[in-house]
């Protein structure tokens, strides 16, 4: 099983979402990053971190507020938001860093 350094360290896009099952705007984004990757396919890798299950990665990265979303490529952090983005404002940051 891959660990979370290996994961983002790869040339591949990927997005983090931490999220917590007990936040609404999280809830709220899990269709959005579903229709991004039906959109995207292999260009990116979308990995859920829930906080309250892995707290060192949360404190690691000092998620304050879920949702966070970073976007990661060769291990280097290209973006970073908190709080829900529609789609079309999400594949708007993406499409910049493909």
């Amino acid at each position: 099983m891959e660990t979370f350094k290996e994961i983002i360290e790869k040339d591949q896009l990927v997005l983090v979402d931490f999220f917590a099952t007990w936040c609404q705007p999280c809830k709220m984004m899990h269709p959005v990053l579903v229709q991004l990757k039906e959109r995207l396919g292999d260009k990116i890798r979308i990995v859920k971190v829930d906080i309250d299950k892995n707290p060192d990665s949360a404190n690691a990265y000092r998620i304050q507020s879920v949702p966070t979303l970073l976007l990661f490529r060769k291990g280097e952090l290209k973006w970073r938001q908190s709080g829900a983005i529609a789609l079309p404002d999400l594949l708007s940051v993406v499409n910049t860093h493909l």
